[in-house]
């Protein structure tokens, strides 16, 4: 009987014990710190961890197929950053559409809303491009998909609303993503982003130049850019040098000759992308009497005289390739210029791009996607600048659209943003931003008027300028 009870004693507490056990297993994650919950993620892997005050910052690598439609043909590192703040806060997904920064920075939603922020390196760019490179597979599905991907294995982390965003080329990722996969995000914030439905119909750009700005700064910019063709021949011994003493090398455009026209013809482009109206008083008022010096040291200014050489095209390769398949590029005519000295005009991206890789143009898929967005977008906000050459050609809304938005910042350049728009515009975005990621104040839900960021500005980390980028390149 004694040996009996001691059984049944042992057994009871054996079974207390394993039931114990298994309430606290149920009751305790698999990972607490957010960096061992990010690193549980099948396929991620630490690149570098940062620190920034009020934040956890991670470099890392994302195992991706390289062609979702066959995952087992291969995969590909891809880059992305995570900026932590907290898992209860609304996540933004940022993209550039080019190589992401590995240092901390937050994009204006993310101030916004005071969120967590996940950014994408965009395939092909390097490090994120597989190697062999099969170029077929750099296409804005297969781009989309890498960002689906992430945000699936993601939202388990951060579980709260998303929204994602991009400006300039980014801008257009984040609209091909919400094209592709509409259910994804709780809303969508695209800057200054292209819409080239129609690749060889660019008339919007002749009229965007005929008119931004002033006469007077289009007059003084017209000349200088018209006198440093007409100049060509000093000036191309100039760059020789230049070129000779720098290393640079022009195989893949087709020689110095080409390479200079297609910075001077960016001239006037560039000025309006990246500079504001008041910037005119830099520009040469005289160019007919300025010196040589003069006249190149503001064109390089503005457009870069390195940029056109291989060692300048080929980080840009991947977009180029982009431009010549599928997002089309703008031409434009220079009415001020006489035809004798414009040899080229502007050139098309195929002459961008190394002719080992091959390339054909895709017309349907920008109206596709232009399609789309008329009928069905929903939750999303589009901005503009209004001396921005992008934004010529714009989205537009149909009647399908549904909380979506176009507005343009008066006077601003590439870098408009919601800061810049007039009050009542202003206030309207912000408060839409808030309520799309779920966190708008009740006060804010019944007056748009009194919609503010939820951060503080923080200068270090805060991007509020626009990124500097090569004319001709969203």
């Amino acid at each position: 009987m004694r040996n009996a009870l001691r059984w049944l004693l042992a057994l009871t507490v054996l079974i207390g014990t394993l039931g114990t056990a298994g309430t606290a297993t149920a009751a305790e994650p698999e990972a607490t710190d957010i960096k061992d919950r990010l690193l549980a993620i099948q396929g991620m892997s630490l690149v570098q961890e940062k620190p920034y005050p009020g934040y956890r910052y991670f470099v890392l690598n994302y195992t991706q197929p390289i062609d979702h439609r066959h995952p087992a043909a291969g995969t590909f590192q891809q880059r992305i950053t995570v900026l932590h703040k907290d898992v209860s806060r609304p996540t933004v997904f940022y993209t550039g559409g080019y190589s992401v920064s590995t240092n901390p920075s937050r994009r204006e939603p993310t101030q916004i809303v005071d969120g967590n922020q996940v950014s994408m390196e965009y395939r092909f760019f390097t490090p994120s491009r597989p190697d062999p490179a099969d170029w077929s597979k750099l296409d804005i599905w297969q781009a989309a998909s890498d960002q689906h991907r992430i945000f699936t294995a993601l939202k388990a982390v951060y579980p709260k609303n998303w929204i994602s965003t991009g400006g300039s080329k980014g801008g257009m990722t984040a609209t091909y993503y919400e094209r592709f996969y509409p259910k994804d995000m709780d809303g969508v914030v695209a800057y200054v982003a292209p819409n080239d439905v129609v690749n060889k119909e660019d008339s919007a750009y002749d009229r965007f130049f005929a008119t931004v700005g002033t006469e007077e700064c289009r007059d003084r910019l017209n000349a200088v850019q018209r006198e440093a063709l007409v100049r060509r021949e000093p000036l191309e011994k100039k760059y020789a040098e230049y070129a000779a003493a720098e290393g640079y090398t022009f195989d893949t455009i087709g020689g110095l000759d080409r390479a200079y026209e297609a910075v001077v013809l960016d001239y006037v482009w560039g000025f309006w992308q990246y500079s504001l109206l008041s910037d005119c008083d830099s520009v040469p008022a005289d160019a007919a009497n300025a010196t040589d010096d003069e006249i190149w040291n503001s064109v390089d200014a503005i457009s870069g005289f390195s940029f056109y050489t291989d060692q300048g095209l080929s980080p840009y390769t991947p977009y180029y390739y982009q431009a010549g398949t599928q997002l089309g590029a703008p031409t434009i005519h220079f009415p001020h210029i006489e035809r004798q000295y414009v040899r080229y005009g502007y050139q098309p991206p195929r002459n961008f791009v190394p002719r080992d890789i091959p390339m054909r143009f895709q017309p349907f898929a920008m109206r596709d996607v232009d399609t789309w967005v008329r009928h069905n977008a929903r939750h999303m906000l589009f901005v503009y600048g209004e001396n921005d050459p992008w934004g010529a050609e714009p989205f537009r809304l149909g009647k399908g659209a549904k909380d979506s938005y176009v507005f343009t910042a008066p006077g601003m350049n590439h870098g408009a943003n919601v800061a810049g728009l007039v009050a009542d515009e202003k206030a309207l975005a912000t408060a839409r931003i808030l309520e799309w990621a779920g966190v708008a104040p009740a006060a804010v839900r019944t007056d748009a008027s009194k919609a503010e960021p939820l951060a503080k500005f923080d200068a270090k980390l805060d991007v509020r300028d626009v990124e500097r980028e090569p004319a001709l390149r969203p």
